[in-house]
């Protein structure tokens, strides 16, 4: 798994899934796609572990949709891919939030999942 198409593919199954969860306001359906010790940044205290996830996407309102654009991957080790993207998280009553998201997934089984996940806002 060395190729930018490699690491562009397992991102986007990944996000894919978790823009769905997001988009639908499905909260513990997006924290299922976090490891049990995942460290959690949003845009606000961090937390860890897939109880954070579902908790912070549950505050969020209805309505809330994210779209994004992987910018960066690199694959720091074997089983590991690191993603740097834009995302703008758009809401029905107010102006979008546009930020800088990084991921870091890691293969468990047969599956990826969100290992580290760190927001920061631009602007």
């Amino acid at each position: 798994m060395t190729s930018d198409h490699d690491r562009e593919t397992i991102l986007r199954d990944v996000l894919d899934r978790w823009k769905a969860g997001v988009d639908a306001h499905e909260p513990e359906r997006v924290a299922a796609l976090f490891t049990e010790d995942a460290v959690f940044q949003g845009l606000r205290p961090y937390s860890v572990g897939r109880p954070g996830v579902a908790a912070y996407y549950d505050s969020q309102p209805p309505g809330l949709t994210a779209a994004y654009r992987i910018l960066e991957t690199r694959a720091p080790a074997a089983g590991l891919v690191l993603g740097y993207l834009a995302v703008d998280f758009s809401f029905p009553d107010r102006p979008t939030i546009q930020v800088n998201l990084s991921v870091l997934v890691r293969r468990i089984g047969q599956d990826w999942l969100i290992a580290h996940y760190q927001v920061s806002r631009l602007g």
